[in-house]
């Protein structure tokens, strides 16, 4: 692994786009196939409060540490910059600084323990024997916060130095080992739902010792830089504004799809199954976009330091063409085959119907939100995150006048919003960024803002 920053080694092409974005690709499609594992494992156990309390618990932890997956992207943009701008001393100081606001966020979450779960658990509602599962799985599994959240930093800096195959690697490497642990400790070592936490906690650590060996290896040693550097005040206030505003990005997108599910569930049990089969259309189309984002998010980033504007903006149209093209394409696919796929997923005959009724719409949500995972992309590598939450809010609050206006429609008003919701992120996002790269691009010497590319 050549750990070099070399800016003339920077391109901006169909090829690197690709190479960029079939790694992380492949990664968003593994991960939550091997992500069952817990649920799989415990559910061989025969016990339906046990496999109600993982699942539970997965989609506790999922919100409480993707709302801190502005650390992985944070990293990512800022570390780009520093690659384009071949400053390896920078690359270490953003990944210092950001494991520096991961311990200290993981540490805070092991602390609030307690307030966090009795939200949860109240907020979940599940019966009692599911309660006191989710409870012991909870409770040992948050002492993994500050590895999961290491886990991102390092993750955004392999991306953000264009090294996604080093991505697929450790993602990998991780799920691998949450499920040799688990079946290992359940299955053998007969832990039940601890021994499923316990497999994951352990992963987590395991993924961040793996993780630093494979920072080494890239030339990075975030303990060369001085105490002083790291806790540079207009340094630390940049780290914390980005993971705000992309912390504020990631709460709005969650609020929106959370809505989406509970007022479909409202409207009855054969429209929350409905929405579900469709729902999953527009996932697996995402799993795809996020490929491309984090191209957008390298390619973006490493044109900004090394002051190559018209690589940015090459880099722009290439990720752009490319996920609108995409988009496109799997849209078509499923407004042609979106049939097949409903009858494999549900054979409920009514939800089946249900869910016809409203294929057109699930079918849309690739290409109409294609724009928006693009932009988050480039936004995140050019560090524009507070026009990025910006631009979230105002869709989100758009989003929130469509229900009110149109709640008479029922589930129609549903899949509307949605895709208005998405629609107006990529809109929005493409009429401010000629603004923001101008800004961005102004102070740079004319020469080396026209440079062309090697």
């Amino acid at each position: 692994m050549d750990g070099s920053l070399n800016v003339a080694q920077i391109k901006v092409s169909h090829r690197r786009l690709l190479a960029l974005a079939l790694p992380m690709t492949l990664s968003h499609v593994t991960t939550p196939l091997l992500g069952l594992v817990d649920a799989t494992v415990i559910g061989r156990l025969g016990e339906a409060h046990l496999l109600g309390a993982v699942a539970l618990g997965a989609v506790i932890f999922d919100f409480v540490f993707w709302s801190f997956g502005s650390l992985r992207m944070a990293t990512a943009g800022l570390t780009a910059q520093a690659t384009g701008a071949g400053d390896r001393h920078e690359v270490d100081l953003t990944l210092a600084r950001a494991f520096l606001v991961a311990g200290i966020t993981g540490l805070l979450l092991i602390l609030l323990q307690w307030p966090i779960a009795t939200a949860a658990f109240s907020f979940a509602g599940a019966s009692e024997a599911v309660t006191d599962a989710l409870a012991i799985y909870f409770y040992i599994r948050i002492w993994a916060a500050p590895f999961t959240l290491a886990n991102y930093v390092i993750l955004g800096s392999t991306l953000g130095r264009g090294r996604t195959d080093l991505g697929l690697l450790l993602q990998v490497a991780i799920n691998v080992a949450n499920v040799l642990l688990t079946a290992g400790l359940v299955l053998i070592f007969h832990l039940g739902i601890a021994g499923a936490a316990i497999g994951t906690a352990i992963a987590e650590v395991l993924g961040v010792g793996l993780g630093i060996l494979v920072l080494r290896r890239l030339g990075s040693n975030p303990l060369s830089v001085t105490r002083a550097e790291v806790l540079n005040r207009t340094a630390i206030l940049q780290t914390l504004a980005m993971n705000r505003d992309i912390i504020i990005r990631n709460v709005a997108l969650i609020l929106a799809f959370s809505i989406f599910s509970a007022l479909g569930a409202r409207s009855g049990d054969v429209t929350l199954a409905a929405n579900a089969v469709l729902y999953n259309m527009f996932l697996i189309g995402g799993y795809f976009l996020d490929g491309f984002a984090t191209a957008a998010e390298t390619l973006c980033g490493q044109s900004i330091g090394a002051r190559d504007e018209r690589g940015f903006r090459r880099a722009i149209h290439l990720s752009l063409g490319w996920s609108l093209g995409f988009g496109l394409a799997v849209s078509a696919i499923l407004l042609i085959g979106g049939g097949l796929f409903i009858d494999f997923v549900s054979t409920n005959p009514d939800v089946r119907a249900y869910a016809r009724e409203y294929l057109v719409f699930a079918a849309l949500t690739p290409f109409v939100g294609a724009a928006a995972f693009a932009f988050d992309g480039i936004y995140t590598g050019a560090t524009w995150t507070k026009a990025m939450r910006d631009l979230m809010v105002i869709a989100f609050a758009a989003y929130g006048l469509i229900l009110l206006a149109a709640g008479s429609l029922g589930n129609t008003a549903l899949w509307i919003a949605l895709l208005i919701f998405l629609g107006a992120r990529g809109i929005g996002q493409a009429v401010l960024y000629p603004k923001l790269a101008k800004k961005t691009f102004a102070s740079l010497p004319e020469g080396r803002r026209d440079q062309k590319r090697p």
